[in-house]
């Protein structure tokens, strides 16, 4: 009797059988949520490689603009920036609070907190990679940072 387990009995005969999807940089989709000031582009998730519990992609903010204020609902969000010195701006009580990035810098962004981009550059595109932990962009564009107190 062999200690050795054959890949069925390892993991499944499905994850033995799956497939690499690769997507090219020049293929990215700008047709997923989008926010007001930055262009989001979409690389890997659930309609474009039917990935499960991933999504992936770029975005760029345009020397000296802001997002508009948004939260990405259920999903982790991690940012890599690859180039520029954006901004990622969130409220903590009553002040704004500012997280100032360079290149090769990682920001992690929890569930359901509101927050912005901001490219205070007057002339250099601010670019960022974000992985979320959802197949979807979720996007919840929002009037500004902090709650909305409910109608009496």
């Amino acid at each position: 009797m062999s200690d050795v387990n054959t890949p069925d009995e390892a993991s499944g005969t499905a994850a033995w059988h799956g497939r690499i999807e690769h997507v090219r940089g020049g293929a990215l989709t700008g047709d997923t949520a989008q926010t007001s000031g930055m262009r989001r582009l979409e690389a890997i998730s659930g309609r474009t490689v039917g990935s499960e519990r991933l999504w992936m992609g770029r975005t760029h903010v345009a020397p000296a603009t802001n997002s508009g204020d948004h939260h990405h609902g259920e999903a982790e969000t991690a940012i890599y920036v690859v180039s520029g010195h954006p901004v990622l701006v969130f409220a903590e009580g009553d002040h704004e609070v500012r997280v100032e990035t360079e290149p090769g810098d990682y920001v992690f962004v929890p569930p359901y907190v509101p927050h912005r981009e901001e490219n205070p550059s007057p002339d250099e595109e601010a670019v960022v990679v974000i992985a979320r932990s959802t197949q979807e962009a979720i996007v919840i564009n929002l009037p500004n940072l902090w709650p909305t107190p409910d109608p009496e």
